[in-house]
Parts: C-alpha cells; structure tokens; sequence
C-alpha cells in the first residue's frame, strides 16, 4: 500500500482487473476476479471491487479509481456517455459513478460513437489512447480483435471514423451452436488451411456460406481433421472480415492491439495479403491508456 496514488481498473464483461498505480506511473500490484459487468446488478458494482482491493487499502486511505471498459455501459454501474468521433480518443472524459464508501472516488472513462454507420466502442478508446501514448506520431490504422473487433481509423490524435465486425461473436456462435460443432472440436489448428482461407474468402467473400457447410462436407467425406476444419472457420470469417474493411487497411500503417494469439492470426491474415502490422499488448495499452486519463484529470484540476 506504501506509495499508492491512485487504481486503474480495466472492468469487462466478464473479468475485472486492477492495478495498484504509484504518482510516478508504478504498478504496485494488480488483482483480477470473474466478477465481470455481465453478473452484476449497479448495486453490486461497489462491493465487488472493494473485495478486489481490500487487501490493498486501510481504513482511513482515499481510494481514487478511473476505469474503462463496459463498467460504463447502460447495464453497468452507471452510464458514462459516448463522444462521436472524430475525437481524441478520451474525449469523452470521465463520469462520476455513486458510491457508498466515503474513500471512494470512482470515475469512468466514457466511449465513442459514430453516427454514419452507427457504431459505438468502450474500452477500445483506452486502448487506442495507451498506444497513442507510446506512438504519438502515429497516423493509420488501430486494429483491435475480440468478439468484436474495431478497425479505428487515427489521424492527427484523433480516431476520425471506426468500423466493428462481430468476427469472435460469430466464430464462437457458429463453432458451439450450429452443425459446424461436430467438426471443429479441440484445439487443434493448421496454419496452410488457416492461410488458404483467408485468401479464398478475401477473394470471394460472397462464398462464405456455402464454404461453411464445405467443411462439415469434408469431414463426412474425406475425414477432414477437426484442427485443420477449426482453422478453416477462423480463416474463412477473418478472412471475410479484411474484405470488408479493406478501405480501412489497404495501404495504411497498421497496429494492431490485444491478445497475443489472436493479434498474431490477424497479423498473418494480413501478411498473406501483402500488408505488414505492428503488434501490441492489449492489457499493456490499456493501462498506459488509463494513465493518460490520469494524467488528463490531473491536469484539468491542477
């Protein structure tokens, strides 16, 4: 607890994280619980995280809290209000959430809309912001897989216009709740089928369909392996995906942030078509984006 400022908090869906930050930017600690926004009631939303950080605080310490993520949503603890872009990626500033603790004082991070086509993110924003941090000079493209991924175009340190596609959404519907179950079970994976695919569906996106029912064919007929119908599947809606938002990638710097693993399937796709990208941790930019939020709120009430 010696030396602690403030608590940055990345609260999703389904996870809640923590860290204990120093005035100098220091991670003191950090903690993380399932007791993501998608389990709870608003009423909920303070107790969980003070069970989080008990360990980390006394009774008589001031407990200063920004956070990203779906905590902000209209089903979380209260809803932080979107911006529509083009805007910094924080501008939309920070809403107050009601507490009960009188040591508590709770602020999140608002999200970005767009009106044409409509469109909204929270917590990609932060991420956004973390890696606009490190690379203030950098004007392209922020890509950002997940369930659903965001293609953010960033110029001048601004996102000017974004685009969303439910790639990890439909991947994970159609994987556990269609006939195409049967054939991807496991873990297995097959990077040539993962690359063919990509390719195939790039080139013939309208195909996909009937290409998904291909793979149970294959199975049936020819005993396609469930690693390589799994990568398949992923190749054939990424693949899908980047024909969609060509105009967002084709000849643009591209940095991509999140998971390691699914950075580096969307870094391949990329390759397989001729474009380059650079990768980033997702947990790291969106703790050195609630830092610059930090920073922001310190600054406008210095």
């Amino acid at each position: 607890m010696t030396g602690m400022d403030w608590i940055a908090v990345d609260w999703g869906t389904s996870t809640l994280r923590a860290w204990g930050m120093s005035a100098d930017g220091t991670v003191l600690w950090s903690e993380d619980s399932d007791t993501g926004m998608g389990g709870l009631a608003p009423e909920q939303f303070e107790p969980a995280l003070l069970d989080l950080i008990g360990p980390h605080t006394s009774a008589d310490t001031a407990i200063d809290v920004i956070a990203c993520g779906m905590v902000g949503a209209r089903q979380g603890w209260v809803e932080a209000a979107y911006t529509p872009v083009p805007c910094e990626p924080l501008g939309a500033g920070l809403t107050l959430a009601p507490t009960r603790d009188p040591r508590l004082t709770f602020r999140i991070i608002g999200g970005l809309s767009q009106a044409e086509p409509a469109d909204v993110m929270r917590g990609e924003e932060t991420q956004i912001a973390g890696f606009q941090a490190l690379n203030p000079q950098f004007d392209g493209v922020v890509c950002l897989p997940g369930t659903h991924t965001k293609w953010c175009h960033v110029s001048a340190g601004e996102v000017v216009s974004f685009q969303t596609c439910m790639t990890g959404d439909i991947f994970a519907a159609l994987s556990a709740n269609t006939i195409l179950r049967h054939s991807v079970t496991g873990e297995g994976w097959d990077d040539d089928a993962f690359a063919a695919a990509v390719g195939d569906a790039v080139s013939r996106p309208e195909k996909l369909a009937a290409r998904l029912f291909s793979l149970r064919a294959q199975g049936l007929l020819d005993g396609l392996e469930p690693g390589t119908a799994r990568a398949s599947l992923s190749g054939q809606l990424i693949g899908s995906e980047l024909a969609a938002t060509r105009p967002y990638w084709l000849g643009q710097a591209i940095a991509i942030v999140g998971a390691g693993k699914l950075c580096q399937l969307y870094a391949t796709a990329l390759e397989t078509l001729g474009a380059s990208a650079t990768i980033a941790d997702g947990d790291g930019m969106s703790l050195k984006g609630l830092a610059a939020a930090r920073t922001k709120l310190a600054k406008a009430t210095s």
